[in-house]
């Protein structure tokens, strides 16, 4: 994914449609003006979670065209037919910045796949192919386990799929994991215009795995597992989907999770989401660590070589899983 200029875009979005939603700088509770009580947590497994992490990244960084790619695909079909009703595989190629051309595949687990009321869920499933922001200039080029940076949001999305294999929610349910979500270009990079990110979700998004594809809402995943996560309210989902961030941040807020999900604007990132959102009109937010101060505005092991399962912290995956659980027990 990719961080935009913070000052251009907002005040090109506020000249254009108003102050977006939720750009202020004090903090409010998520229903403000109603009593909002803490729910009963429910299940979910983080060390689960967390071994489905772990078993992405033992195979190596997922890099288009490469053999622990190809590795990864087959595992991830296989739990998704494990814990969904109908999975799907979408093959298509895709020519990325630097001119090279690959055969990419987004995967798609389905429960309750003739259910007319459906909530999509995803994250990406690919890692990049090198380590550009890497403390140490001899290494920006080596490939990513991307530990943090996909297989997080995959490992969570996989252990939901298992909780609701044995709950069976009372809507669809679509886990979606894209592939060529991180072949952008480097900043050093003399890359031709076009949008470089993103390639599975735009594909997707223009071509869904069921023809005429609607869901209620969706919500993506990205960079879920860093320790002491900030899941500020990203700015292009509060732009395309502001119903859908207060109702996720509101589930987050009644399981006493509003130290994490905070109510306050965060980064605008070109990520998944913003193709769903654009392309296929379904209203879709962004789940994912922000930090201002950090230089990148994401976790300082982002696009390094230290994005690996060590940085990845339990606890965080815990905190996602169990508001998305929450989430969808609400759906009737």
């Amino acid at each position: 994914m990719k961080i935009k200029n913070q000052l251009l875009l907002v005040m090109c979005v506020t000249m254009s449609m108003g102050v977006l939603d939720g750009c202020h700088n004090k903090e409010k509770k998520p229903t403000e003006g109603a009593v909002q009580e803490k729910v009963e947590c429910p299940a979910f497994d983080s060390d689960s979670a967390y071994a489905f992490v772990k078993a992405q990244t033992d195979f190596g960084p997922r890099v288009l065209g490469t053999e622990a790619h190809r590795a990864c695909r087959d595992y991830l079909m296989e739990r998704l037919r494990q814990y969904c009703d109908t999975v799907y595989v979408q093959s298509f190629m895709v020519r990325t910045y630097d001119g090279q051309q690959f055969t990419a595949e987004n995967i798609i687990g389905s429960i309750q796949p003739a259910s007319g009321e459906r909530v999509l869920l995803a994250s990406h499933w690919d890692s990049r192919p090198f380590a550009d922001h890497d403390p140490l200039p001899a290494r920006r080029t080596d490939a990513i386990d991307g530990a943090n940076d996909g297989a997080s949001g995959v490992g969570v999305l996989i252990e939901v799929a298992r909780q609701l294999k044995q709950q069976r929610p009372a809507v669809g349910v679509d886990f979606v994991f894209y592939d060529a979500e991180d072949y952008g270009p480097r900043e050093t990079d003399n890359a031709p215009d076009g949008e470089w990110w993103g390639l599975g979700s735009q594909y997707w998004a223009r071509t869904p795995h069921v023809p005429g594809y609607n869901a209620r809402y969706g919500v993506l995943l990205d960079m879920v597992g860093t320790p002491n996560p900030m899941f500020y309210q990203e700015q292009f989902s509060t732009h395309y989907a502001p119903s859908v961030v207060q109702k996720v941040w509101s589930t987050a807020y009644g399981l006493g999770y509003g130290q994490y999900f905070i109510n306050q604007p965060g980064g605008v990132i070109t990520d998944d989401h913003y193709y769903v959102n654009r392309l296929a009109h379904i209203p879709m937010i962004d789940i994912i660590h922000y930090d201002a101060a950090s230089g990148t505005g994401f976790d300082p092991v982002w696009h390094t070589t230290n994005d690996n399962v060590q940085h990845v912290d339990k606890q965080s995956l815990s905190i996602v899983g169990t508001t998305l659980l929450q989430l969808i027990k609400s759906e009737k």
